[in-house]
């Protein structure tokens, strides 16, 4: 699939800067999309059929040093760690003056690039000085490049966990524990999985053919109850909902073969996982998902789902209807896979 092939336009007052509740929803059947309320598409989600949402809880690793903008990655001993930042004016061998007497040096660029601390740092240091790590187009639609106190909360979702991600899985945003506890309550099986969003989130897909693309990994965990669940339903004719892009590349991951473990002790591992048109779903039966950013691997795997004509269809639907976009934005279902 070649990159230009997930463009399109959109005016960009649609990029949502705020959640809004309860969120608008495209509903696309028979490649026909309609607007339905939150309420509908719960009431649509039948007894037996199962809901899979991805646990994960988005890290505070954003710091500033004066205007620079540092996102902590990983951690490689007690001083040094990878990081991603705009590096290009710096000399290996620079520091920076990071919040509290911390001090950066650069040890080596790439992308992520590698740097040294004068000191070592906690969870505890993160969580005084750090911000949770926005998308730069919330930044950029805002005008402004720290965050606001409500997205301490916002950009959580309600049952966020297992701490280790770099962005939310924001197609669970739309949903509180009241939304989940009223879905339990008519029979329809939650299940958790899950996946830590990491690097490949921020950069852009630089390759004309997706297939050259490099994804980046990502560390899964599908438990054995989950996934004797996910079987189950498949089993006996229920339908696998999956509640975001992570959580269906953490339930295909597992499809494939490509995390270690077995049906017994679950499975774990990193997922290069790259899904695009062509691609043959063995696990997820529908799709919820926000909004994505043309030229993303997130709209690849959408398109996958459906078909490209589709899914360009219907963003163009949605765009005239004013639907909002991203991260903060609407929610869409995709109730067919293209086998």
């Amino acid at each position: 699939m070649k990159l230009a092939d997930l463009d399109f336009s959109f005016p960009e007052e649609l990029i949502a800067t705020s959640p809004q509740r309860p969120s608008r929803v495209m509903w696309v059947e028979g490649g026909v999309p309609q607007e339905i309320t939150l309420q509908e598409l719960m009431s649509r989600i039948p007894a037996g059929d199962v809901l899979v949402v991805n646990n994960t809880r988005v890290l505070k690793r954003r710091v500033f040093a004066g205007d620079v903008e540092i996102l902590f990655l990983k951690q490689t001993s007690s001083v040094d760690w990878e990081v991603l930042f705009p590096s290009k004016k710096y000399k290996v061998g620079s520091s920076l003056e990071l919040p509290l007497g911390v001090t950066m040096t650069l040890v080596e660029k790439g992308r992520p690039q590698k740097v040294r601390l004068n000191q070592e740092v906690t969870e505890d240091y993160f969580q005084k000085v750090a911000e949770l790590p926005l998308p730069p187009y919330i930044q950029k639609a805002r005008e402004q490049r720290h965050t606001v106190e409500a997205d301490e909360s916002w950009y959580q979702t309600a049952w966020a966990k297992t701490p280790g991600s770099f962005a939310a899985p924001t197609a669970s945003l739309h949903f509180s524990a009241q939304d989940m506890e009223a879905l339990k309550a008519k029979g329809v099986v939650l299940c958790e999985v899950t996946l830590h969003v990491g690097l490949g989130t921020f950069l852009p897909v630089t390759a004309e053919d997706l297939n050259d693309h490099d994804m980046h990994e990502e560390y899964v965990e599908v438990s054995a109850a989950t996934w004797a669940v996910v079987n189950n339903a498949r089993k006996n004719g229920h339908k696998v909902w999956s509640l975001g892009t992570t959580t269906t590349r953490s339930l295909e991951s597992v499809g494939n073969g490509l995390l270690q473990g077995n049906p017994e002790e679950g499975f774990r591992g990193f997922t290069k996982l790259l899904i695009q048109p062509g691609y043959k779903f063995k696990v997820v039966n529908r799709l919820l998902t926000n909004f994505h950013q043309p030229q993303s691997t997130l709209l690849a795997l959408v398109a996958g789902f459906s078909s490209l004509e589709t899914v360009k269809a219907c963003y163009h639907w949605a765009i005239e209807r004013k639907f909002r976009l991203f991260s903060y934005g609407d929610l869409s279902c995709w109730t067919e896979t293209k086998q």
